[in-house]
């Protein structure tokens, strides 16, 4: 099948400052995340910049990139502004990967754009098993699935909320059941013609509890497709720790094109 993907950088990154052009094993972080891209079979890979010298650093690795307005809310926001620039057909099937996931696998970005091109579902994504300490970790988003895998929520809270066993936990004891629960990946899938549609929708008063911008399309009865990861997705770079750990892991350093 045919699918685009776009891939949103912002340059000013409150914890990690110019985080796309940051050095991984000689490589800005920015380029890992295109090549893992560009590996997935897609028709081709946009960079959708907010700063002149991401869009120099991409470039001189060969990547088409559109330059957006720093004042955009969201990459979600930031994609949608570079899809309607470039003028791409109502039905091409657009993924949004994260411009600080050098460590996604090709396999699942191909997976999510396979599951938006059908017809059953508004959006696609992804999901994988937690550990124990991600559980009540807010910053790891949690989704609950009907057995369809079409997403029934997202939260930053620990669902499904195990009443006997969470009242009875104590601090340090293992948290039961711990394969009832998944974590979120930050990867979707969708039309052209549904991604701006979303975007020109009013955010949901659960999107703004949540801080999730996923429960603006669940609150509009959006339908949500959630399988598992074909493969392990790895971590994101958010923090410092985050880089160093990404860095001393060698992955990156093993890759080459």
């Amino acid at each position: 099948m045919s699918f685009k993907v776009y891939i949103p950088a912002r340059f000013a990154a409150t914890r990690l400052p110019g985080k796309p052009l940051l050095d991984i094993a000689g490589k800005p972080l920015i380029q890992h995340v295109w090549e893992r891209a560009c590996d997935s079979g897609a028709s081709e890979v946009v960079i959708a910049a907010d700063d002149e010298r991401i869009v120099r650093a991409a470039q001189l690795f060969g990547a088409t990139v559109c330059l957006t307005s720093p004042e955009l809310a969201s990459g979600t926001d930031r994609i949608a502004a570079a899809v309607k620039d470039r003028a791409e057909a109502p039905d091409t099937v657009i993924v949004n990967l994260q411009g600080d996931e050098p460590l996604m696998p090709a396999a699942v970005i191909r997976q999510v754009a396979e599951r938006a091109g059908d017809d059953d579902c508004h959006i696609a994504t992804v999901c994988e098993p937690l550990c124990e300490e991600q559980v009540f970790d807010p910053n790891v988003v949690k989704v609950v699935c009907d057995r369809n895998h079409y997403a029934l929520y997202f939260s930053r809270a620990p669902i499904p909320w195990d009443r006997n066993a969470f009242n009875a936990c104590v601090e340090g004891q293992a948290v039961p059941n711990l394969q009832h629960y998944r974590r979120h990946v930050g990867i979707y899938g969708y039309t052209a013609d549904y991604l701006a549609r979303f975007v020109a929708l009013p955010a949901a008063e659960i999107e703004r509890i949540e801080l999730l911008e996923q429960l603006r399309a669940l609150a509009q009865g959006a339908r949500i497709a959630v399988p598992d990861a074909v493969a392990d997705c790895g971590t994101g770079v958010d923090t410092p720790a985050d880089l160093a750990r990404v860095r001393a892991s060698g992955m990156l350093s093993e890759r080459g094109r």
